[in-house]
């Protein structure tokens, strides 16, 4: 495939963040959509700072409404207008009023507007998760609303794609299909299968400290794998020296891991264990250290494992994002 090109404003039509878009520009050409969307999701979680993320999430209209804010292009807008087609379609009088008088709530709590991937979703499917994720805590909230606006850019560097470029392979048309759905590698592209597409690690994790409401800076992180002489660890078995060292680092003013693993386009599947020194970060917590246990599956091997730690003195939680 030719190498594409595409200006500053064709990237903030995908993202409202102006550094996502400049970051964008610095990483082109892209030899294709898969391409594209590998750097993009390397620039919007790991480059792109907390304003970013904020100036992003002012660029979209309200969900259920059809207009953008005043700086956002002519076809950010008409895309984000085919993105609410079927909420707009399935809506009544009374579903678009209760809409809005959660959006004017989630936005009160949170300090920015709901964010989702609207694409193919009813009015009531978006107001049943709008209040479903208005229980979260704003640090996790915002986490979840990076995500769903991850999904939207992918799904409009698709479109940019289809309208800039010849027709595609099939492997573009399906990683346009559900937006943050990855497209499949070219089987019959043996030589280009062997370099890494990947931009960052398949296992990566970010600590967040829910007690400050900020990223916990300066916390060890270590990756380990099983190992051992049994084909998994068991809950009830001393499982001494079956665990084999991947990597280490220590998190950075925005609460994310340096590189835990090589960058490779298939991860080893098996168990792995991510362990952080909580009682290091914060000595007077109730937890010396966390370790989190998970495990990769065959059919998993191409994925990206997201493995965030939200902390507290006294609690954690966890959860897989992407």
């Amino acid at each position: 495939m030719a190498l594409e090109r595409f200006e500053e404003q064709d990237f903030l039509a995908c993202c409202g963040s102006t550094k996502f878009a400049k970051e964008m520009v610095l990483a082109s050409p892209f030899t294709s959509l898969e391409e594209a969307i590998a750097a993009a999701r390397n620039i919007w979680f790991n480059k792109v700072d907390v304003n970013g993320w904020l100036e992003a999430f002012s660029s979209h209209p309200q969900i259920g409404q059809s207009a953008s804010s005043a700086h956002t292009s002519h076809t950010a807008a008409q895309w984000s207008k085919g993105e609410q087609s079927t909420a707009l379609a399935t809506s009544t009088g009374s579903s678009l009023q209760e809409l809005s008088d959660w959006n004017a709530q989630y936005r009160q709590k949170f300090g920015f507007i709901f964010i989702i991937c609207a694409s193919g979703r009813s009015t009531a499917e978006i107001l049943a998760e709008l209040k479903k994720r208005y229980q979260n805590r704003p640090i996790v909230e915002f986490e979840i609303a990076a995500q769903e606006q991850m999904k939207v850019t992918e799904l409009r560097l698709g479109k940019l794609f289809s309208t800039k470029t010849k027709p595609a392979s099939t492997e573009d048309r399906v990683a346009v299909i559900g937006g943050h759905l990855k497209a499949a590698p070219n089987p019959s592209s043996d030589k280009a299968s062997q370099v890494p597409t990947r931009t960052r690690p398949p296992i990566t994790t970010h600590v967040l400290d829910v007690s400050r409401g900020c990223p916990a800076t300066g916390v060890e992180v270590r990756l380990e794998m099983w190992k051992g002489s049994q084909p998994r660890p068991l809950f009830d078995k001393t499982d001494i020296g079956g665990w084999i060292f991947q990597g280490s680092s220590i998190t950075d003013v925005d609460g994310r891991s340096g590189q835990l693993m090589s960058i490779v386009n298939d991860v080893n599947p098996g168990i792995y264990r991510i362990s952080f020194n909580t009682g290091k970060y914060c000595p007077s917590g109730f937890f010396p250290f966390v370790s989190i246990v998970f495990e990769i599956k065959e059919s998993q091997n191409r994925e990206h494992f997201h493995v965030p730690l939200l902390l507290s003195p006294f609690s954690f939680s966890t959860y897989r994002g992407s």
